[in-house]
């Protein structure tokens, strides 16, 4: 398990980097207990090692106009490895598919669509999904609402293992 890299105060950094990414290195500090120019540096290393792989605002997609969400389930044809990258490379260059997970079961890749509006997302669906190279079946599941988008891990089910194996 890779966390056990980790002392208790690292997760704690990326616990509450997690939550709010805007804090100042100082609030940080002050919320797990050392003081700023050590937290510093432990985020620069976590930073480093590939723990945190970025700092990103959470934007509303639906006050910016974008109303339709889509999960898509892509069966290809041939599951090769080289078939299965060239589809991932087809799903980066595609500006409407927001994720992309390869999937073991039924369908191979489920993508998370954003658009605009269902005419947009029907003209990507038709002239660059569906005629895809190896593409094999598409099914789709327009979103109603969400319930919950909680992005990042789980800490506190980390911290509850941890604790168990010690």
């Amino acid at each position: 398990m890779p966390s056990h890299r980790l002392d208790p105060i690292d997760r704690k950094i990326l616990s509450e980097l997690q939550a709010d990414g805007r804090m100042t290195n100082v609030e940080l500090a002050r919320r797990v207990g050392i003081s700023a120019p050590p937290c510093l540096r432990r985020v620069r290393v976590l930073e480093e090692q590939g723990f945190i792989r970025g700092y990103h605002a959470e934007v509303d997609a639906r006050e910016l106009g974008f109303e339709v969400q889509v999960f898509v389930m892509v069966g290809l044809q041939s599951q090769a490895e080289a078939d299965l990258r060239a589809f991932e490379e087809l799903c980066k260059g595609w500006s409407l598919v927001r994720e992309c997970h390869m999937l073991n079961g039924e369908v191979d890749f489920l993508l998370k669509c954003v658009s605009p509006d269902l005419s947009t997302f029907q003209s990507f669906l038709t002239a660059q999904l569906v005629s895809a190279a190896n593409v094999a079946s598409v099914k789709t599941s327009l979103v109603i609402r969400d319930a919950k988008d909680e992005p990042g891990v789980p800490f506190d089910i980390l911290e509850e293992r941890l604790n168990r194996s010690a």
